[in-house]
């Protein structure tokens, strides 16, 4: 083979390589930027959630002001969702909302006019929708996370993310007694 073809071919290979890290690159930042924007979109939706039980704190206890402990709680969970930094604590804190908020449509079960009031049943409307939103968000956030792991753990781009320091990212996910759906329909 002349020599002018083999240092051809070496720069092909070469060029293809450089191309190939290049592409790598480019889709783990894109999966990475997906997954702070499917963060992005949990965030706004527990924002939203935060924002709701407040309301539905005060409504309730016009009914039940005997139910202190389960305000307690519901406020608790609430701060420690406000002030939670890393996904991990986002998501013990929405176990507790979770836990308190069972708690606390329990207790407005056991008032029938509580039931009937407007404002209550618009809060509940609200709620149930952004609980909805939570969901899907949370799926989506996870199924761009699994995305993401699988290809920086997968032969050859393990190598490239190792260099760049992309590293694994924790999935969004709930304890066992939270798994069951918040209870807003009380008709």
């Amino acid at each position: 083979m002349p020599e002018g073809i083999g240092i051809l071919v070496i720069i092909g290979i070469v060029f293809l390589f450089v191309v190939w890290v290049i592409a790598m690159y480019n889709r783990l930042v894109t999966l990475r930027n997906r997954i702070e924007n499917a963060w992005s979109q949990i965030d706004v939706q527990l924002r939203r959630r935060y924002d709701l039980i407040p309301n539905l704190i005060e409504t309730v206890k016009g009914y039940a002001a005997h139910e202190k402990s389960v305000f307690e709680n519901v406020t608790k969970a609430r701060s420690a969702m406000m002030e939670a930094q890393t996904i991990k604590e986002q998501g013990e804190a929405q176990n507790m909302i979770s836990q308190a908020l069972k708690s606390l449509f329990a207790v407005a079960e056991a008032y029938p006019d509580l039931k009937a009031n407007q404002n209550f049943m618009m809060l509940q409307e609200e709620l149930s929708g952004t609980e909805s939103k939570i969901a899907y968000a949370r799926q989506f956030y996870n199924d761009t996370v699994m995305s993401y792991n699988t290809t920086i753990q997968s032969f050859p781009a393990n190598i490239l993310a190792g260099m760049f320091g992309f590293k694994e990212k924790d999935y969004f996910e709930m304890d066992e007694a939270a798994r069951e759906p918040v209870k807003v329909d009380f008709s």
